[in-house]
């Protein structure tokens, strides 16, 4: 075994508990999110968290990587308050996200409560965008802009049309800002650069 050079326990260690915590996470958050109220795919879902022992890293914060993973869960309670999850499961459809940019702002620390916002942005004729925060109280801690779309078990990619048919009517105020569009152009375009 190898040991991190910190003083602390190997490895291997701290991932198989860091595991068993995302699901044991995953399985309170399935039951709370049955008794919430209902939601439209064009609300904004709001869930708590506390930051836990194995979210932290050396430096006795919120891993970044664990900003990451729990974005997931917004973005699954969305769907699941919203019915979408079972009609897309029914499909045969999944979510990915192509692109993701983080822009972490303030420290989430042992104990602390947050709460996770995330909301659909808009969509263009390939992708849905949607922003994730986290915050305690009024204090942004750190956002995000996710680039996703729905590909099917089968193979291939969901055209939006389809995706949208299924989400139902789509607010006319709903436009992809102009900022998102310059995000999705530069990090499109930078890696076909490399």
């Amino acid at each position: 075994m190898q040991s991190s050079g910190l003083g602390a326990e190997p490895a291997e260690r701290p991932v198989e508990e860091s595991a068993v915590n995302l699901y044991f996470r995953l399985l309170v958050f399935m039951i709370r999110v049955r008794f919430r109220s209902r939601l439209t795919m064009w609300d904004t879902s709001h869930v708590g968290f506390r930051v836990n022992l194995f979210d932290l890293d050396v430096q006795r914060h919120m891993n970044n990587g664990r900003y990451l993973t729990l974005m997931d869960l917004g973005r699954m309670d969305l769907m699941l308050r919203s019915g979408f999850w079972k009609r897309v499961t029914e499909k045969g459809w999944f979510p990915v996200v192509a692109g993701q940019s983080i822009t972490y702002r303030r420290s989430l620390t042992l104990g602390q409560r947050f709460d996770l916002s995330s909301r659909v942005l808009g969509h263009d004729d390939r992708w849905i965008y949607m922003e994730q925060v986290f915050r305690v109280g009024d204090t942004v801690c750190a956002d995000a802009i996710i680039r996703a779309r729905f590909l099917r078990r089968t193979g291939g990619s969901v055209d939006i049309d389809e995706v949208l048919g299924l989400v139902g009517d789509v607010p006319e105020d709903l436009q992809v800002p102009d900022w998102v569009a310059d995000w999705n152009e530069a990090s499109s375009r930078h890696g076909r650069d490399l």
